[in-house]
């Protein structure tokens, strides 16, 4: 089977790519690393011993960049559809956040632990219809936010990744309410074709 030229051009912006160059120079899984440890250089939210949950944490890059930056004393726990490689102080747990059985499992290896952060890099399977994928991944957004509202310390801090598009502003709107400080942005590292922006919530009311 011929490769289409859209795959051909993924390929070529993906070998081209300068942060998918440093990642693997870096030791990261991917280049997504460089989008949270940007967000750190921004924000300066992550410290030693947090505990952190990371939804869709696969392949698992942020999980490395917190299991580097908070040290062995923290608990970091990950999530995702998708096996991901053990990485080292890191619990993960295989399953659908949208269930909420797999809710129930992560709830219960939390057990009295509350978290300091709450991080989210999850979306749906792309469609290519905007409407769609923007309607699908404000879900899982809202599905993160009502998680961090539960289970973080006051003060705490949430950082997840969303689409531009017509439910955006409503979502930043309604994260406003649980965190003092509300501030969206988009990395250099996000590719600018790319209708990906992050919300970072500091200090949860």
């Amino acid at each position: 089977m011929k490769r289409s030229k859209t795959s051909k051009s993924w390929m070529n912006e993906h070998v081209s790519d300068p942060y998918v160059h440093k990642a693997k120079i870096a030791g990261y899984r991917s280049r997504a690393a460089f989008k949270l440890l940007e967000a750190n250089e921004k924000f300066n939210f992550l410290t030693k011993k947090m505990n952190v949950v990371d939804l869709g944490s696969a392949p698992g890059s942020w999980s490395q960049v917190i299991s580097q930056m908070t040290g062995c004393n923290g608990n970091i726990f990950a999530l995702d559809l998708l096996e991901m490689v053990p990485i080292k102080n890191v619990e993960f747990l295989k399953g659908d956040f949208r269930e909420q059985e797999m809710l129930d499992s992560l709830e219960k290896k939390l057990g009295k632990t509350s978290l300091d952060l709450v991080i989210s890099d999850m979306a749906p399977n792309i469609s290519g219809i905007k409407t769609s994928d923007q309607a699908g991944i404000i879900h899982l957004n809202e599905l993160a936010l009502q998680f961090s509202t539960d289970w973080l310390k006051p003060n705490g801090c949430f950082l997840v990744k969303s689409f531009v598009g017509a439910e955006f502003d409503g979502f930043v709107a309604e994260t406003r309410k649980h965190f003092e400080k509300v501030t969206t942005f988009k990395p250099a590292s996000s590719r600018d074709r790319s209708s990906e922006i992050f919300v970072f919530g500091r200090n949860k009311i």
